[in-house]
This record gives structure tokens, sequence and C-alpha cells, in this order.
């Protein structure tokens, strides 16, 4: 026979002993793809290593005014480039509500209400599941409007290749303001290849100077083109809004935020987290506009919207009525084997918790 028992995990929080930071607090890792201000936000010294990069990353984007740290902004590049961050203490699922607001720099243009400048970066998220406080747990993407529609890539692939030092620039006869088309070599897994095109704007190297090798793989889903070149020369474009659920998407004080309850696993499933530990934004677009080059998603800091809130992680598992020693994670999943991490252990009709360590 089964039971359904209700189980209090032990990473239950109750926010009383001291107020959380609303805001950013950590950066474990940044890797953006090449794009006209890589290298300049941040900006790239001659010897800055990946640890150099992360703590200036750090100082752009986490924080606030409140607490003596004004958020800057990061670019992240073209089509894949990404940040991985996390608070102070874990968001939590508060059903029903917008959880978690990260900032970008999209605004709207005065000529058309559905859009301005939007550069939208896909959301993902993860629980710390195995307790290290470390974002090597399992990754959940935040489905925006645009998920699952026929014009969304899902499982897209897109390689860079670095620029060769013997590389002629090629520039584009009819608009002065690109000095190189076939500055950055792109392919992708769908048979497109393409360049990054540089620009009079931004003479630095838009590869990102701190990393050896000769190219950068990235993964994961490409949103559909939203630029309109309205000009019809182009000299003026118009990038659209999506209707929710992305970064640097709509002006910020339009974009109510984002909710964990929108997550999903790879196969399109809702998960019901209780809380996120870490946070990923990546840049969905590989999109081209001239003069303005490839469309990137700017990060200008973020901020939990209910940071004082509370979970109790409590989860409904089924589980066998007899004398055997079951273990499962915190999301009810039974594990065989367990080893680092935090588990529910029952043995028989007693229920308790365990850290293996």
């Amino acid at each position: 026979m089964k039971k359904i028992i209700f189980l209090l995990c032990v990473m239950a929080l109750v926010f009383t002993s001291k107020a959380n930071s609303p805001y950013i607090s950590k950066v474990f890792d940044f890797l953006p793809a090449p794009g006209q201000f890589v290298n300049a936000m941040p900006e790239y010294e001659e010897g800055d290593t990946k640890a150099n990069i992360l703590a200036k990353v750090e100082e752009q984007i986490c924080g606030n005014d409140d607490d003596g740290a004004t958020p800057g902004m990061i670019s992240l590049g073209a089509w894949g480039g990404y940040v991985v961050f996390g608070f102070d203490h874990p968001v939590v699922n508060v059903r029903g509500e917008y959880d978690f607001k990260i900032y970008g720099n999209a605004f709207k243009a005065t000529q058309a209400s559905d859009g301005g400048s939007c550069e939208p970066g896909i959301v993902m998220v993860s629980y710390d599941e195995n307790g290290n406080g470390e974002p090597d747990d399992k990754w959940f993407e935040i489905a925006g409007s645009e998920y699952g529609k026929t014009t969304t890539i899902q499982d897209y692939k897109l390689t860079y290749y670095r620029t060769p030092v013997d590389h002629v620039a090629v520039p584009d006869e009819k608009d002065k303001h690109i000095i190189d088309n076939h500055y950055i070599r792109w392919e992708d897994n769908k048979g497109q290849t393409g360049y990054v095109t540089k620009n009079v704007f931004n003479s630095q190297s838009y590869w990102p100077e701190w990393l050896e090798g000769d190219s950068l793989i990235f993964y994961g889903t490409r949103l559909p083109d939203n630029a309109e070149d309205q000009s019809g020369n182009g000299t003026y474009y118009v990038l659209t809004f999506f209707e929710y659920g992305y970064v640097d998407n709509q002006p910020n004080t339009e974009d109510p935020g984002l909710k964990i309850e929108w997550a999903v696993d790879e196969n399109g499933n809702s998960v019901n987290l209780p809380a996120i530990h870490f946070i990923k934004i990546y840049n969905a677009m590989n999109q081209n506009c001239g003069w303005l080059g490839e469309t990137s998603t700017e990060v200008c800091g973020g901020e939990d919207l209910h940071p004082n809130a509370v979970y109790s992680g409590i989860k409904d598992i089924q589980t066998d009525d007899n004398n055997q020693i079951e273990y499962y994670n915190l999301y009810g999943i039974k594990i065989e084997k367990p080893e680092n991490g935090i588990f529910i252990v029952r043995k028989g009709n007693e229920t308790y918790k365990a850290n293996f360590r």
C-alpha cells in the first residue's frame, strides 16, 4: 500500500535573524560571446585573468545605492553569451507573484509603441539540491512568451572562431560605419554561417581577451528575430518587445519581473521549485542590425522582489509501506545511493533528515 507523507525539508528557511539583501551579491561565472561591447563592459586590462573579470562583473551588477554600491552594466555579447549569479539567500517561489527582476537597458522608441531597443536574454534558474553552494545542479528555463513557438529554435548550438592575426578587414561598401563585415565568423547546427561585424564606434577586440583558444561554443535556445528596418535603408531599426519572461526585453519601469513558477524542465514540463539559489542569463538573439551591430543582452543588476519571504520546502512523496530504508532528494525523487547533499530518509514509519558528506 502506498502512503503520502508530508515532509518538512531541512532546507526550510525562516528569515528572522537578519534582513536579506534584495540585490545580487555574487557572480559565479561570466562568458560573453564575441560582441562590440566585450572587453569594454566590463573593461579588460592587459593581464586580466578570469578571476579579475569576475570581480569586475561583481562591481558592475551587485548591490544597489542603498548599500553603497551602484550597479553598472555588463554586456553578454552575441548569441549564447552568459552570466551566472546569486543573492545572499534563496529567492522564494511565492505562488502567483513575481519573484525577482533582472534589470537591462531596453527602451521604447518614440515612433513605436511595441518596440525600441529590445535585446532579450533567456533566464535559467537552479535550486541548490546538493547543498554545496555552487551552481552545479540542474538548470531550468523560465518559459517566457516565446517558449514552444514554432519561430523559437530549441537545441541550438553556435560556434564562434577567433579572427586570424593575418585577417584583412572587409569594410561595408554601403555603410561607412561598418569597418569589417567578416570580423568574427560563426556557424550553427542548422547549417547557417555568418559574422559578428565590427563597427567604427567600438575599435577594441570583440573577442574575450582573457580566454585562451580559437573557438567558443554555446548551447541553448534561439528566440526569433525581432528587428525591423523601418527606414528601409538601414538607418533606423526598431526591435519589438516580447510579451514577458525575458531580461533586457522591456523598459525596467514597465517590466514587472519574473515568476519562478514559469520554470520548465528540458521536456517542457513545469517544475515546482520551492526557491532558487542561482540564476543564469544568456543572450538568446542571433541577429545583426547593420550599423547597430549584433543584438546583445545587457544586465544592469537585479532584485529579489520579496527578500524576506519564507518557504517550508514541504514535499509530497510516495513511499512504500515497509521497513526498508529509502532516500529522497529535496524534490521528492527517490535516490538509490545518496552521496553529498541533504536527503530525506525513511525507515518504516519513521521519517527524518540527513546530511551526507
